[in-house]
């Protein structure tokens, strides 16, 4: 007990002298089932831990971030965005005096959730649940879910309030509680715009000239210029607003950057004929699975057959599912060919 009061004691003091205001402290540590301190790590370094040595995070690696099963061994996967987008966030937080721990534990929690396929997997797994009477499904809502109750076999990964917080609100319109969680919702597009502009470049989609010249003149023309050009202003706008923020000139140059990725790849022609197979393939897991619901594992005691589904799809890798889709359609197994 001396031992983990010394720590905390030495940990807050560190806090108190280098945090800015703003910051979130690390103690004390808020969970919805209290439990004691760890002597030598704290609880935010915890909530890293217990993020990294789950299940779901393993499974990352042979998720796709943006194109489905790729041939080349250097395309990004959810796993290598969540490890670049953790590794800017961190960047941000400590230039501003913020707590990297909270940071880093949020940054690599945030894409637990998300299904197989990237963003038609999550749009895929949407449709299906809505079509069988559920309200849809949101990546950042299953991450939350994933963290609470499906990992360590239905008894969660008891995180703080604020690691929490932090990965249900890295998406969509409601704003983080600290800023160390709208860090990482802002650099999560940081780092998803430029390293998908490098892949959709290996793929041929486009060629460097094809990129928006206004932007990349403003930006930086490869995407570790576009990144540092990108930091250097959330963290001098975030000094003088007190907030995460970017300036219009950059932050509008970034947006429109995004805007040119989802016309040219996220909803571009070869997406396309990637989202048809993936909702075909998911819609029919789904319904098979909803018709067979002995075949779903029970992840969680308290999950009716819907979420019991959705827990089961949402958790495959893009190669698992694959092989599942290919034992209900042998004749088709072509499809992913």
């Amino acid at each position: 007990m001396e031992v983990t009061a010394a720590f905390e004691e030495r940990v807050s003091a560190w806090e108190e002298e280098f945090l800015v205001e703003g910051a979130t402290r690390s103690y004390p540590a808020r969970r919805a089932v209290e439990e004691a301190d760890s002597p030598l790590r704290a609880p935010f370094q915890r909530d890293r831990d217990r993020i990294v040595h789950s299940k779901a995070f393993r499974r990352l690696k042979h998720k796709t971030q943006v194109f489905v099963a790729p041939e080349g061994d250097h395309y990004r996967t959810r796993l290598t965005h969540t490890l670049e987008a953790c590794g800017i966030a961190r960047t941000v937080a400590r230039a501003l005096g913020l707590n990297e721990d909270l940071t880093e534990a949020i940054g690599l929690g945030h894409d637990l959730g998300h299904p197989p396929f990237g963003h038609a997997g999550e749009e895929a797994l949407d449709s299906a649940l809505r079509e069988h009477g559920g309200a849809g499904f949101k990546h950042n809502e299953h991450s939350l879910r994933v963290v609470d109750v499906l990992e360590r076999d239905g008894r969660g990964l008891n995180l703080t309030e604020q690691v929490r917080d932090g990965i249900l609100n890295h998406t969509g319109s409601s704003k983080p509680a600290t800023l160390e969680g709208r860090i990482v919702k802002l650099v999560d597009r940081v780092a998803y715009i430029n390293h998908d502009i490098d892949d959709a470049l290996r793929a041929g989609i486009f060629s460097p000239g094809d990129l928006p010249a206004e932007e990349i003149a403003l930006l930086g023309e490869t995407g570790s210029a576009r990144i540092d050009t990108l930091v250097r202003d959330i963290v001098e706008r975030s000094r003088e607003a007190g907030d995460i923020a970017q300036s219009p000139e950059i932050g509008g140059a970034m947006l429109r950057l995004r805007k040119f990725m989802f016309d040219r790849v996220y909803l571009g022609p070869q997406a396309r004929g990637e989202h048809e197979r993936v909702h075909r393939a998911m819609g029919a897991l789904f319904a098979h699975y909803l018709a067979h619901p002995d075949e779903v594992p029970e992840l969680h005691p308290g999950a009716d057959e819907r979420e019991r589904v959705t827990d089961y799809l949402a958790g495959m890798t893009d190669r698992y599912c694959i092989a599942k889709f290919a034992e209900l359609t042998v004749p088709e197994e072509g499809l992913w060919r």
